[in-house]
Protein backbone atom coordinates (compact mmCIF):
# COMPACT_ATOMS: atom_id res chain seq x y z
CA UNK A 1 0.00 0.00 0.00
CA UNK A 2 1.50 3.47 -0.68
CA UNK A 3 0.37 4.92 2.25
CA UNK A 4 0.59 8.90 1.22
CA UNK A 5 -1.96 7.96 -1.58
CA UNK A 6 -4.39 6.11 0.99
CA UNK A 7 -3.96 8.78 3.35
CA UNK A 8 -5.48 11.62 0.23
CA UNK A 9 -7.64 8.78 0.06
CA UNK A 10 -9.03 9.23 3.20
CA UNK A 11 -8.74 13.51 3.34
CA UNK A 12 -10.68 13.69 0.02
CA UNK A 13 -13.08 11.35 1.03
CA UNK A 14 -14.01 12.58 3.99
CA UNK A 15 -14.00 15.96 2.92
CA UNK A 16 -16.56 15.10 -0.07
CA UNK A 17 -18.69 13.46 3.25
CA UNK A 18 -18.71 16.72 4.96
CA UNK A 19 -20.25 18.04 1.76
CA UNK A 20 -22.69 15.50 1.21
CA UNK A 21 -20.98 13.17 -1.21
CA UNK A 22 -22.50 9.70 -0.55
CA UNK A 23 -21.23 7.93 -3.63
CA UNK A 24 -18.84 8.62 -6.66
CA UNK A 25 -18.65 7.57 -10.01
CA UNK A 26 -15.01 6.36 -9.48
CA UNK A 27 -14.02 5.91 -12.84
CA UNK A 28 -14.91 9.47 -14.25
CA UNK A 29 -13.29 10.69 -10.66
CA UNK A 30 -10.21 8.51 -10.83
CA UNK A 31 -9.97 9.85 -14.59
CA UNK A 32 -10.50 13.41 -13.52
CA UNK A 33 -7.46 12.86 -10.52
CA UNK A 34 -5.12 11.03 -12.87
CA UNK A 35 -5.53 14.18 -15.46
CA UNK A 36 -4.85 17.29 -13.46
CA UNK A 37 -2.06 15.16 -12.05
CA UNK A 38 -0.33 14.78 -15.26
CA UNK A 39 -1.07 17.93 -16.47
CA UNK A 40 -3.38 16.13 -19.31
CA UNK A 41 -6.50 18.20 -20.47
CA UNK A 42 -9.90 17.11 -18.98
CA UNK A 43 -13.48 16.54 -20.17
CA UNK A 44 -14.35 19.58 -18.98
CA UNK A 45 -13.03 23.13 -17.87
CA UNK A 46 -12.23 23.84 -14.41
CA UNK A 47 -14.53 26.63 -14.23
CA UNK A 48 -17.45 24.32 -15.31
CA UNK A 49 -16.20 22.14 -13.07
CA UNK A 50 -16.34 24.78 -10.12
CA UNK A 51 -19.79 25.45 -11.44
CA UNK A 52 -21.51 22.16 -11.41
CA UNK A 53 -19.63 21.38 -7.52
CA UNK A 54 -21.73 25.20 -6.21
CA UNK A 55 -24.88 23.35 -7.98
CA UNK A 56 -24.70 20.32 -5.55
CA UNK A 57 -23.22 22.29 -2.70
CA UNK A 58 -26.84 24.36 -3.22
CA UNK A 59 -29.06 21.66 -3.41
CA UNK A 60 -27.32 20.29 -0.47
CA UNK A 61 -27.69 23.25 1.51
CA UNK A 62 -31.74 24.17 0.18
CA UNK A 63 -32.04 20.16 1.06
CA UNK A 64 -31.07 20.48 4.53
CA UNK A 65 -32.64 23.61 4.79
CA UNK A 66 -36.01 22.32 3.60
CA UNK A 67 -35.33 19.63 6.46
CA UNK A 68 -34.90 22.21 8.93
CA UNK A 69 -37.88 24.02 8.11
CA UNK A 70 -40.08 21.11 8.09
CA UNK A 71 -38.54 19.70 11.44
CA UNK A 72 -38.96 23.16 12.86
CA UNK A 73 -42.71 23.73 11.53
CA UNK A 74 -44.07 20.14 13.13
CA UNK A 75 -42.28 20.75 16.17
CA UNK A 76 -44.13 23.86 17.22
CA UNK A 77 -46.99 22.56 15.62
CA UNK A 78 -46.88 20.23 18.21
CA UNK A 79 -45.51 22.24 21.04
CA UNK A 80 -48.65 24.55 20.48
CA UNK A 81 -51.06 22.36 21.89
CA UNK A 82 -49.37 21.66 24.48
CA UNK A 83 -50.78 23.09 28.17
CA UNK A 84 -49.46 25.78 28.98
CA UNK A 85 -48.18 27.23 25.57
CA UNK A 86 -49.14 30.37 24.58
CA UNK A 87 -49.00 31.11 20.99
CA UNK A 88 -48.51 35.04 19.77
CA UNK A 89 -49.87 36.17 16.54
CA UNK A 90 -46.41 36.21 15.27
CA UNK A 91 -45.99 32.87 16.18
CA UNK A 92 -43.54 33.45 19.33
CA UNK A 93 -44.72 30.27 21.55
CA UNK A 94 -43.94 30.80 25.31
CA UNK A 95 -44.45 29.16 28.65
CA UNK A 96 -44.18 30.58 32.11
CA UNK A 97 -41.69 28.73 34.38
CA UNK A 98 -41.64 31.45 37.04
CA UNK A 99 -43.92 34.70 37.06
CA UNK A 100 -41.61 37.76 37.78
CA UNK A 101 -43.03 41.03 39.91
CA UNK A 102 -41.08 43.47 38.98
CA UNK A 103 -40.00 45.79 35.87
CA UNK A 104 -41.42 44.79 32.74
CA UNK A 105 -38.92 45.97 29.81
CA UNK A 106 -39.61 47.86 26.83
CA UNK A 107 -37.86 47.53 23.20
CA UNK A 108 -35.98 50.09 23.95
CA UNK A 109 -34.23 48.93 27.32
CA UNK A 110 -31.29 47.33 28.40
CA UNK A 111 -31.70 44.28 30.13
CA UNK A 112 -29.64 41.98 32.13
CA UNK A 113 -30.43 37.94 31.43
CA UNK A 114 -29.29 34.25 32.44
CA UNK A 115 -30.56 32.14 28.97
CA UNK A 116 -29.88 28.99 27.74
CA UNK A 117 -30.22 28.22 23.79
CA UNK A 118 -31.13 25.20 22.06
CA UNK A 119 -31.89 23.49 19.02
CA UNK A 120 -35.32 21.70 18.73
CA UNK A 121 -33.23 18.30 19.49
CA UNK A 122 -32.01 19.87 22.98
CA UNK A 123 -28.36 20.74 21.43
CA UNK A 124 -27.38 23.37 23.73
CA UNK A 125 -25.61 26.32 21.52
CA UNK A 126 -25.42 29.14 23.90
CA UNK A 127 -25.55 29.37 27.49
CA UNK A 128 -24.91 32.05 29.72
CA UNK A 129 -25.52 29.63 32.61
CA UNK A 130 -22.17 27.85 31.38
CA UNK A 131 -20.67 30.72 31.09
CA UNK A 132 -21.47 31.58 34.71
CA UNK A 133 -22.37 35.44 33.84
CA UNK A 134 -25.56 37.17 32.46
CA UNK A 135 -25.65 38.58 29.75
CA UNK A 136 -26.33 42.28 29.13
CA UNK A 137 -28.12 43.52 25.90
CA UNK A 138 -30.14 45.78 24.05
CA UNK A 139 -33.75 44.55 23.73
CA UNK A 140 -34.00 45.85 20.42
CA UNK A 141 -30.33 44.18 19.23
CA UNK A 142 -31.29 40.97 19.50
CA UNK A 143 -33.16 38.36 17.80
CA UNK A 144 -37.09 39.31 17.02
CA UNK A 145 -38.17 36.49 19.09
CA UNK A 146 -35.84 37.92 21.98
CA UNK A 147 -37.55 41.18 21.44
CA UNK A 148 -40.84 40.34 21.15
CA UNK A 149 -41.00 37.54 24.63
CA UNK A 150 -38.84 39.32 27.07
CA UNK A 151 -40.95 42.40 26.85
CA UNK A 152 -43.74 39.92 28.15
CA UNK A 153 -41.53 39.31 31.32
CA UNK A 154 -41.49 41.32 34.71
CA UNK A 155 -37.68 40.94 36.47
CA UNK A 156 -37.59 37.51 38.51
CA UNK A 157 -39.46 36.16 35.24
CA UNK A 158 -38.35 32.84 33.36
CA UNK A 159 -39.94 31.78 30.58
CA UNK A 160 -39.27 29.48 27.79
CA UNK A 161 -39.77 30.47 24.45
CA UNK A 162 -40.23 28.51 21.12
CA UNK A 163 -38.97 30.73 18.40
CA UNK A 164 -39.91 29.79 14.66
CA UNK A 165 -37.32 30.39 12.64
CA UNK A 166 -38.67 33.83 10.92
CA UNK A 167 -38.16 35.24 14.61
CA UNK A 168 -34.80 33.84 15.09
CA UNK A 169 -31.59 33.51 12.35
CA UNK A 170 -34.17 33.29 9.26
CA UNK A 171 -32.56 31.50 6.76
CA UNK A 172 -29.23 31.95 7.32
CA UNK A 173 -28.48 30.45 10.51
CA UNK A 174 -25.72 31.63 12.57
CA UNK A 175 -22.21 30.43 12.43
CA UNK A 176 -21.80 26.79 12.67
CA UNK A 177 -24.09 25.78 15.67
CA UNK A 178 -27.42 26.86 14.49
CA UNK A 179 -28.34 26.33 10.78
CA UNK A 180 -30.45 28.08 8.61
CA UNK A 181 -34.54 27.58 8.85
CA UNK A 182 -33.72 26.49 12.77
CA UNK A 183 -36.60 26.75 15.01
CA UNK A 184 -35.39 27.34 18.60
CA UNK A 185 -35.85 27.10 22.03
CA UNK A 186 -34.70 29.10 25.03
CA UNK A 187 -35.33 29.52 28.51
CA UNK A 188 -34.66 33.34 29.76
CA UNK A 189 -34.65 34.69 33.02
CA UNK A 190 -35.29 37.86 33.31
CA UNK A 191 -32.64 39.30 36.04
CA UNK A 192 -33.39 43.55 35.92
CA UNK A 193 -34.00 45.82 33.41
CA UNK A 194 -31.33 48.24 33.45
Amino acid sequence: MDKLSYSLGIVIANNLKGLGVTELAEQDFTAAVNAVLKGEKTAITEFEAQQEVSRFIQGQEEERGKFQREAGERFLADNAKKEGVTVTPSGLQYQILKEGTGKQPKATDKVRCHYEGTLIDGTVFDSSYRRGEPAVFPLNGVIKGWTEGVQLMKEGAKFRFFIPYQLAYGTQGAGNSIPPYAALVFDVELIDVL
